[in-house]
Parts: C-alpha cells; structure tokens; sequence
C-alpha cells in the first residue's frame, strides 16, 4: 500500500484524500484547524494539525512525512492585497514558507512532490491567447508570482522529484463564481474566455498520475497546465449558470 502525504486538506485536499483511501491508498492529511482534526480522522485520514510560517513549522512535520513516498502540497497562497514592492518580507511569506518546509521533505522518505499551482501564473492581461507550458509565465498578481517562484524552486531541487500542476479556476457543486457575480452590473470583460476546472477532473489528473506504474509514461520534474477543454464567454457561461440555479442575473 502506498502512503501518501497531502498537506492542506482544505476544499481539494480533503474530497483528494477520501477518494484516494477508497483506492487503497494510505493518506496522512493536514490541516491547520484543530477543530477539523476529527473530519479528517472520520474520513480515514491520518490527522496531523500543521501551521507553516515564514520562520517555523508547529506540528509533527517530520511524522507527516513519514514513510511517504509521494507528497501533495495543496496549500493556497492566501496573500491579502497586492505588495508593490517584492522584496518585502510580507510579500515573500509564501514562498517563505515552502523554503522552511524543504529541508523536511529532503530528509524524508518523499521521492515525489506534486505542487497544486495555478494559471495565474499567465497574464491576466492577455485573456484572449491561448497558452501552453512551454510560454514564460508572466504572472501579475502577488500571489501568481509567489507561485512561479515556488514552482521554480521545487523544479530545482534534485532531492525529489516534482509535477507542478497549474489548474485554471477552481469550480464544484458548492463552489462558482456566478455566486459573487449574481445581481452585479458592470462585471468586466464579458467576452473574455472562461478557464475553469471541476474539482473532480482535479482529483482524476492527481490520481491518474499517482497510478502511473511506469515513470515513462509521465515525465517528473515537469508542469501541467490543466483546465476544461471548453471556453465560452463570461458572459454567456455566467448569465446560464444563474439561470440554473435560480440567481439574479449578472
């Protein structure tokens, strides 16, 4: 049975982690919430109550790891405002955080990270093209760049090995923009592209990789752009999505 870590069982991590035990594999999942500590045991993961900062990890990291062959790390940058100036301590504090946390990886039994990245890591102002993993990433939000700078120091370290996997927006049965945009008049850019991907489909890239037998067939120390294939405009994606579900149009 191959044990696997996910640190950051939030609104990905954790439906990832019970669908995993399902097929046979052995998850130890994080969380920084004591009070989440029993969802996750309920489900059958191994909890462990983990807080990275910029200068420490609280919690048992090193038995996280443990007996590990392959680490997810799912932790959102969750970056408050935009820093200007990125040489800041504030506006390095994700980054910072996965620095502390390598040194633990290096000296566990993990031969494989996959990183949950995301296409912010593209231009927003160039909604209209269509990008590939072999364009440079111009990323203009903080956290976009805090990504890229994250993405590029796994990809560098040859202790393990990495999949660095860039997911466009992140949708479910209880998660869509069309709630925030609901009523909203003015909303911009309504013939740009949509770039959104269903939490299952998620789950199903993260599993069909853990179920690779042979390496050959999937290139390490790589990124994986990974969105749905279909692209209407906001507009019309929005204005059906409210129709749905019964909401006030945008």
């Amino acid at each position: 049975m191959i044990q696997i870590s996910i640190l950051g069982c939030g609104w990905l991590g954790l439906p990832l982690a019970e669908s995993l035990i399902k097929k046979g594999f052995s998850v130890n999942g994080s969380t920084t919430s004591s009070e989440k500590i029993s969802v996750l045991r309920n489900s059958g993961i191994s909890a462990f109550q983990i807080n990275l900062s910029e200068n420490k990890i609280d919690g048992e990291i090193e038995v996280f790891l443990e007996n590990s062959e392959v680490l997810i790390i799912d932790i959102p940058p969750k970056l408050r405002g935009e820093f200007k100036n990125t040489s800041t301590a504030l506006s390095k504090t994700f980054v910072e955080k996965i620095k502390i946390l390598i040194p633990f990886i290096e000296k566990s039994s993990v031969k494989k990270v996959i990183f949950v990245s995301s296409t912010s890591v593209y231009s927003d102002s160039l909604q209209f093209e269509k990008f590939t993993e072999k364009d440079q990433p111009q990323p203009e939000t903080e956290s976009g760049k805090q990504l890229l700078e994250v993405e590029t120091i796994l990809l560098g370290n040859t202790n393990f090995n990495t999949i660095i996997l860039r997911f466009g927006g992140l949708i479910g049965e209880d998660r869509n923009p069309v709630k925030f945009l609901s009523g909203r008049k003015n909303i911009e850019n309504p013939d740009a592209p949509i770039n959104l991907i269903h939490q299952k489909d998620c789950i199903g890239i993260i599993e069909c990789i853990l179920q690779k037998k042979e390496e050959k067939h999937l290139i390490y120390n790589t990124i994986y752009n990974a969105v749905y294939p279909f692209h209407p405009t906001r507009k019309s994606y929005y204005l059906e999505k409210a129709l749905e579900q019964n909401l006030p149009l945008p």
